[in-house]
């Protein structure tokens, strides 16, 4: 977005996110913690001000309402656009996935916030109250988009880590990748003789205007 726009505010809740974040002088970073409208004037932006709002692979976590109410306080009426995004779990090969589907729909399944099932719907279940734009299906979810990765076994274990349901489990004591699981991770992912894999994450985008 920062080679789109001239002024891009880059928001977050982590302040250890935004100490990773790419510095970029048109980039402001702000952390932001729940906020009420003033707040959001003060630390974002003033009403009726903003283009775009973004959400990458978060909208699923907040207070839609809330949220939903300062994204219209913010955008200029009637053309500010809303995209929200959210990606699906890696998709290796078919002997992988075998594996995969019952270590998430059953050992993880326990840890997964409630959240999840929006991201396993594709966020087409998502309330999103704003008009429709041009484009397949008007405001989504497109599913055009495939991100691509080269990935190896113990990159793969890191992603897998990574995950909330994964850190929910540790977290309680819970080892999900046991000997036996990561046995058969391995075994799948060694079938074909090739160390090195490309994992494919499939994008969906819901999309909208503000309208008046």
């Amino acid at each position: 977005l920062a080679q789109i726009y001239q002024h891009v505010i880059a928001t977050d809740t982590s302040p250890k996110q935004l100490k990773f974040a790419i510095k970029l002088p048109n980039i402001r970073y702000q952390l932001t913690p729940t906020m009420s409208i003033t707040e959001l004037e003060q630390n974002v932006a003033t009403q009726s001000s903003v283009d775009l709002v973004t959400i990458a692979s978060a909208l699923h976590w907040f207070d839609l309402p809330q949220f939903y109410k300062q994204v219209k306080w913010v955008l200029k009426k009637p053309s500010g656009v809303i995209a929200a995004w959210t990606y699906t779990m890696p998709e290796i090969n078919e002997s992988v996935g075998a594996v995969f589907k019952p270590f998430d729909t059953i050992d993880c399944n326990p840890f997964w916030a409630p959240q999840r099932k929006l991201v396993d719907k594709k966020y087409m279940s998502i309330d999103f109250p704003f008009e429709p734009v041009d484009g397949y299906e008007n405001t989504g979810p497109f599913d055009q988009f495939v991100v691509e990765k080269m990935m190896d076994l113990d990159d793969y274990f890191k992603f897998i880590r990574s995950c909330s349901a994964y850190q929910k489990a540790k977290d309680k004591g819970v080892e999900l990748l046991t000997e036996n699981v990561m046995e058969k991770f391995k075994a799948a992912w060694n079938e074909d003789g090739q160390s090195q894999k490309i994992a494919r994450f499939r994008v969906y985008l819901r999309i909208g205007k503000v309208g008046n």
